[in-house]
């Protein structure tokens, strides 16, 4: 009998948390998100007379979102260990971040890992699948300047054409550094078996961790905000001195695996609810730099799928060891605990909490002026 009732104790305390949980978080997106809103609609004269300044005060703000997105998973004891390549001196460079994608808590556990990469958290970009714009992060994604890519053949040359279109508008003139996108073009369990069989199809490699990247965004990325093609590299040394005063494009591209413990991604409902227990995640860094990538077609397809071929080695060892193997010139892995400051987070929901009171308290009494 005694098993019984531990087990049901177990399960009444792992919903009352839930329960707990979901209404703090929901409470924290209804002061937090029209927070970022009001603040943005009351600053628009500021965007008319001196647009960096009120980019820069956005990015502060979308920065500080993104930081009580993480502090959800860190109360919960999901946590991020990193290895690979040291990408912080690079945060105030132009970098494409190409990433595996498993499942909807991949974009939670990036936004964790960004918190000590110093000021490139709030200089990003995001492609993201378009249902992400439904969701209650959707506004912000919007005003912040993300794109929504929709998948599915009937769609791709047409969303080629806005992404082209969205990058030359927004990307520089919003002083973004750092562009993040899934390859992968979606999850990898809605896409393995379709990936799998066009592999069988074109003699390509088996994958099973991850699958085929598409090129189609990569391409568009790398023509757009890559720097000066010589050769058919993409490079920037020798650029006439001219064009110094100019954006460098791009420098580096960071390739991010995120590998989960026993192959169990956490979806965003995990993150939320926080019912599953304590969990690292392990996410792994390496990076290229842009002259070492190719821009024409075939090449740069190789080029990516190259490195898809690595993730698959790497999840492959991750899965078997429980560590990602060194690298190239290392004897043994290193790796580090991301652990972000409690102080700051306590700080990010306190502002918050206090600037949905304001607003609150703003818009009763405007209301009540008139009514």
């Amino acid at each position: 009998m005694a098993p019984h009732l531990d087990a049901a104790r177990k399960l009444a305390w792992i919903l009352l948390k839930s329960l707990l949980r979901f209404t703090f978080m929901f409470v924290n997106n209804c002061v937090a998100i029209p927070s970022y809103c009001l603040y943005l609609m009351v600053l628009q004269p500021l965007r008319l007379l001196d647009a960096p300044t009120f980019w820069y005060i956005e990015g502060v703000m979308f920065r500080w979102l993104l930081a009580m997105v993480a502090s959800w998973g860190w109360c919960a004891g999901y946590t991020v260990t990193e290895w690979g390549d040291d990408v912080r001196p690079m945060s105030e460079e132009e970098a494409m971040v190409i990433v595996n994608h498993q499942a909807t808590g991949d974009v939670c556990t990036l936004m964790m890992c960004l918190q000590d990469k110093g000021t490139v958290v709030r200089k990003m970009m995001w492609l993201m699948d378009h249902v992400f714009k439904y969701t209650n992060f959707g506004v912000v994604s919007l005003i912040h300047g993300d794109f929504f890519i929709r998948q599915g053949k009937a769609y791709r040359e047409k969303q080629l054409v806005y992404l082209k279109e969205h990058l030359e508008k927004y990307y520089y003139s919003r002083d973004r550094k750092w562009i993040v996108l899934f390859p992968e073009g979606g999850f990898l369990r809605k896409r393995r078996e379709t990936s799998q069989a066009f592999a069988k199809k074109n003699d390509l490699p088996h994958l099973t961790h991850v699958t085929l990247p598409r090129l189609g965004a990569t391409q568009v990325i790398l023509k757009i905000l890559g720097p000066q093609q010589e050769n058919g590299i993409l490079g920037t040394e020798g650029s006439p001195q001219s064009q110094s005063n100019k954006p460098k494009g791009i420098q580096w591209v960071i390739d991010v695996t995120i590998a989960y413990p026993n192959a169990r991604p956490i979806d965003i409902q995990t993150w939320i609810f926080g019912y599953r227990d304590p969990t690292v995640t392990h996410v792994h860094y390496r990076t290229y730099a842009i002259k070492d990538v190719p821009v024409e077609t075939d090449a740069l397809t190789d080029w990516l799928y190259q490195r898809f071929v690595e993730k698959e080695k790497l999840l492959d060892h991750f899965y078997k060891t429980g560590t990602f193997p060194p690298l190239d010139g290392q004897k043994e892995t290193v790796s580090r605990n991301m652990t972000p400051d409690n102080v700051w987070l306590v700080f990010v929901q306190t502002f918050a909490f206090a600037s949905g009171y304001m607003w609150y308290s703003i818009l009763h009494h405007v209301y009540c002026w008139f009514f």
